[in-house]
């Protein structure tokens, strides 16, 4: 059984992804990443607070050195709407709980502000992982959650691999390319050669995802290198790397995203790219790619 949400959940958040992420609970797409705008944690589900927990986290310079759960008994009635079984329990982390056990919570009400995890990368924005269990199961588990899937159309944007820094971190550059073919009125996501909209760490993390079906044959291609297979866990990374300016980077980070400011995030640490910088990212074949775990 997996849960779909709707896209009147889906769409009060700015961008999402289901692979974008090493960790196991992303496996299979059994989790989601929403991205709200501000830094409330946005609540995606309605029910009852059951519990709250605060976990440690990897020890990271720019992070907190603890993350925090909330455990949600879920209504009937927001079981009914996305498929799920009556008595499912919904997982939310990185948020710190500003709801005590025994609240309700609505779709779109604040759980607390959003916490910058050390479970992040230095790239990864603010986020509200969510994740189901089904009904009798260990809620406190990280592994054992339910597929997810979304009730939302998600447009195929082509990109030639090339734009403008705009925007400068530690760790990553965004580039004014691709463009949104409507910022706040659809998603969209960056789309392989066959036209797939992407999802996932490509290639930092092993596999990834699509946001449409992959053609039967499972090939995925993007700029004419085969980048990756579909399997029956989302998409086989091949051994590729990541170029900007001929130069390896770490990879891109894909989602889908309805937001003004969309544009191709390159991930790589201790970068010297400036803003206003021309660059072209491309793809190569690797003997030895980057993979990044979850230490």
């Amino acid at each position: 059984m997996s849960i779909r949400l709707p896209s009147g959940i889906v769409s009060r958040y700015r961008r999402f992804s289901r692979f974008n992420s090493p960790y196991p609970a992303h496996d299979a797409g059994r989790a989601i990443d929403l991205y709200p705008v501000g830094e409330e944690g946005v609540s995606p589900v309605s029910g009852v607070v059951r519990e709250t927990h605060t976990v440690g986290c990897p020890d990271r310079s720019y992070a907190a050195s603890k993350d925090h759960l909330i455990v949600v008994d879920l209504d009937e009635e927001w079981c009914r709407r996305t498929g799920a079984e009556p008595g499912t329990v919904a997982r939310v982390l990185h948020v710190i709980p500003s709801v005590d056990p025994g609240d309700r919570v609505a779709v779109g009400d604040s759980l607390g502000p959003m916490t910058r995890s050390g479970f992040f990368g230095r790239w990864v924005d603010d986020h509200v992982h969510l994740g189901f269990r089904s009904p009798g199961t260990n809620a406190l588990r990280a592994s054992g959650s339910l597929p997810v899937d979304v009730d939302v159309s998600v447009a195929s944007v082509p990109w030639d691999g090339t734009g403008t820094v705009v925007e400068r971190g530690p760790s990553h550059v965004v580039l004014d390319a691709p463009t949104h073919p409507a910022p706040g009125q659809r998603f969209a996501a960056i789309a392989s050669d066959e036209g797939v909209p992407l999802d996932g760490g490509l290639a930092h993390y092993a596999g990834g995802g699509s946001f449409t079906a992959v053609d039967p044959d499972g090939t995925v291609s993007l700029w004419g290198t085969r980048v990756g297979s579909a399997t029956d866990r989302g998409i086989e990374w091949k051994p590729i790397d990541v170029t900007v300016n001929g130069t390896r980077v770490t990879g891109l980070s894909l989602f889908a995203a309805r937001d003004g400011d969309y544009g191709a995030k390159v991930v790589h640490p201790d970068h010297e790219f400036a803003v206003g910088d021309a660059v072209t990212v491309g793809i190569e074949r690797s003997d030895d790619p980057i993979r990044l775990g979850v230490g």
